[in-house]
């Protein structure tokens, strides 16, 4: 067996394996250790036994999944992003999972399984309501957003299935980011919002599925959602209202980008001749980002 070599290639640090990177970029690369908890329980919680100060500190986001109990279809999500949102004058701590979006279906039929007239459907889960979003080929009176409690969408009590990495590591230099992504590590950023004055925090964590390396200017930038965006401008009476869907971009550590999802016209030669849903508003935000590779 051929031994993998670590090498320097115009002064940037490149690990061939993952094992390279477990070893230099854990150890002599990188010495802040973040975590480093390993659960053998699979079994997961219900959603109602679980707190943000309980669940692990980063996703791994290849084996977080919400498994649904209703009767007639007990289905699996997988877990695309999570946004916790900390009320600082109350004390409360509310986390939101969003899924991954699937199509309109007709389930368990015995032919034409998809709609004809179909539409993207994206679920959110909060502790006890669920957020819905419908997105059809244009804009429609049927809702876009629907809030409902979760035993009259998908069964009460869903489990939650969070198994804790077996080490997460802030990559807190351009270095150790490239490193990361040349060994191909899973990375999951953390984007925190604040406003003080209203006494409100937001984190939005996302696994980074695009990562830019500029090896030449040592620049990175990622590009990754959907994501759950909060506005935390304002109070909301129903939280899950303040969520909105949108992809997120930054390349340092106190700004991001978004392009967020909102009914968007369509025109030709200067005449608007549909609406549809698409990401188009963009919006900056001062935020405080930071990379982890999770293993």
């Amino acid at each position: 067996m051929s031994q993998k070599k670590t090498k320097f290639l115009d002064s940037v640090f490149v690990i061939n394996s993952r094992r390279d990177f477990l070893k230099m970029g854990f150890g002599a690369a990188s010495s802040l250790a973040i975590a480093a908890c390993v659960s053998s329980d699979s079994k997961g919680a219900s959603k109602s036994d679980k707190v943000a100060g309980e669940t692990p500190f980063c996703l791994d986001y290849g084996k977080s999944f919400i498994c649904n109990t209703g009767e007639r279809n007990s289905v699996r999500m997988w877990i695309e992003s999570r946004t916790i949102i900390y009320d600082l004058r109350s004390g409360s701590v509310n986390e939101y999972y969003q899924c991954g979006s699937c199509k309109s279906e007709d389930t368990f039929a015995t032919e034409n399984l998809f709609y004809k007239d179909n539409y993207d459907f994206l679920p959110v889960f909060g502790k006890d309501k669920g957020l819905v979003f419908r997105r059809h080929s244009s804009e429609r009176e049927r809702p876009y957003r629907t809030v409902a409690p979760l035993e009259t969408m998908f069964g009460k009590d869903p489990i939650i299935h969070l198994p804790h990495p077996a080490s997460i590591t802030e990559l807190d230099t351009w270095n150790k980011i490239q490193n990361a992504s040349v060994a191909a590590i899973p990375i999951v950023t953390h984007t925190e919002i604040n406003n003080d004055e209203l006494g409100l925090r937001a984190v939005i964590e996302c696994p980074c599925k695009t990562l830019n390396i500029n090896n030449a200017r040592q620049l990175y930038q990622t590009d990754n959602g959907p994501l759950l965006l909060p506005d935390i401008t304002k109070r909301y009476k129903e939280q899950l209202d303040c969520l909105r869907l949108a992809f997120i971009a930054f390349n340092v550590p106190e700004f991001a980008d978004f392009v967020v999802e909102v009914p968007t016209p369509v025109v030709v030669d200067g005449r608007k001749v549909a609406t549809v849903y698409h990401y188009s508003e963009l919006l900056t935000l001062t935020t405080k980002n930071k990379l982890y590779a999770v293993a």
